[in-house]
């Protein structure tokens, strides 16, 4: 068996294979659209002879970690056909693409899991979910009289984009769009748009959504400002007439839309999202912003990566005053001073969840006082991602 790239004339295999493993049925017009599509570079395939087994997507992204854009490994598709499965292939598949991932530049990847558990073993770990609302639209906020302007329909991907943009950097995980994935993966034909323009013109906030049998549906929710929040409420709950209820999807999870109700007393759920590892652990850290302070910090760390070996090992975390960060590797019996695994470290850097959470669940272990200065040199942030591959 090998491991390589597909090429043009294997897109029948590949398309066979999506259909069967995620149960859909394209049409010829689709099929037809999906091969102008086509990019055999990006799908690693296992073959036996001439056989296609099993395949995954691998698509070159970036994301907003602190404000910054890091080159992600966005990992998707992964099939395989029934009579081929539990033979290990998936598993040979993702330690391919973190080797590929790793040659490339790419320090972190996300996935979107069938099963959290399986992607668990090999070092993802859940780094995001969003809110989802359900509101009557007696209980939408109250209309409020804003300066500015609302345009309806506004299809410019370089105007929407500017405030995506912005909004984005704000959160850890959301993706660096380009126009391309403006235009095949946000803007279909079935979404409505309306933008806020500030008195200055300046475009400060935008919707996404579409209106059908009395309910309101939006997708995106984006606002720079809170005269931008406030107008665009205003706009949804201009469609009182029109509707019973509206559905909020890709809401960080920190939002405090229920406080600003009148009456909090919605439907809200918690979604569990996307996955995210670190793929060079030594790379990603030195991209990393960690606090600055006046005497810098080091720390010994024992890492555990079983599918992506260079990661494995003691390493001394160096921190300098002004929080630029490297890992070492440790050689001898140096005793570390704190112990986890990737998928651990992923959660923290990545910003999910803090050191001192995960050292009070035994997720990180060692020195407390180790884990105290941990946290301390790790920034905050609140992830968040509203697109999906």
């Amino acid at each position: 068996m090998e491991i390589r790239q597909l090429r043009h004339e294997e897109f029948e295999a590949s398309v066979e294979l999506s259909q069967y493993a995620f149960q859909y049925t394209l049409s010829p017009a689709e099929l037809e659209e999906q091969k102008k599509k086509f990019k055999p570079e990006q799908v690693w395939a296992v073959f036996d002879g001439e056989e296609l087994n099993a395949k995954f997507t691998l698509l070159p992204l970036q994301v907003y970690l602190y404000g910054k854009p890091y080159a992600m490994g966005g990992i998707a598709g992964v099939a395989t056909w029934p009579e081929k499965r539990r033979g290990g292939l998936v598993s040979r598949l993702l330690k391919h693409a973190l080797e590929q991932m790793k040659a490339s530049g790419q320090t972190v990847s996300f996935l979107h899991p069938f099963s959290f558990p399986f992607y668990r073993k090999f070092g993802w770990e859940i780094f995001v979910e969003y809110k989802k609302y359900t509101i009557p639209v007696d209980k939408f906020p109250a209309k409020t009289a804003v300066e500015g302007t609302i345009k309806r329909n506004v299809r410019d991907k370089a105007e929407l984009n500017k405030v995506y943009q912005q909004y984005a950097q704000r959160f850890n995980g959301t993706l660096v769009r380009d126009e391309q994935w403006w235009e095949n993966r946000v803007l279909d034909e079935d979404n409505q748009t309306a933008v806020y323009y500030a008195e200055n013109g300046a475009p400060e906030g935008y919707v996404l959504y579409k209106v059908e049998k009395k309910e309101l549906s939006c997708g995106e929710f984006v606002y720079l400002s809170e005269r931008a929040r406030r107008a665009l409420w205003t706009y949804f709950t201009n469609h009182d007439s029109m509707i019973e209820k509206g559905t909020f999807t890709f809401i960080p999870a920190n939002d405090s839309l229920s406080y600003l109700l009148a009456d909090p007393r919605i439907q809200q759920e918690i979604i569990p999202y996307f996955m995210g590892r670190i793929v060079d652990a030594a790379a990603f850290v030195e991209q990393f912003p960690f606090q600055s302070s006046a005497q810098g910090a080091e720390i010994t760390l024992a890492l555990t990566d079983t599918h992506a070996p260079w990661n494995e090992g003691t390493w001394k975390l160096s921190v300098s005053a002004q929080g630029e960060g490297r890992l070492q590797p440790v050689h001898g019996n140096t005793e570390a001073q704190l112990q986890c695994d990737i998928a651990a470290l992923s959660a923290m850097l990545i910003g999910y969840k803090r050191p001192q959470e995960l050292f009070r669940w035994g997720r990180l272990t060692g020195s407390a006082e180790a884990a105290d200065l941990f946290e301390q040199t790790v920034p905050s942030a609140q992830t968040f991602l509203m697109d999906f591959f």
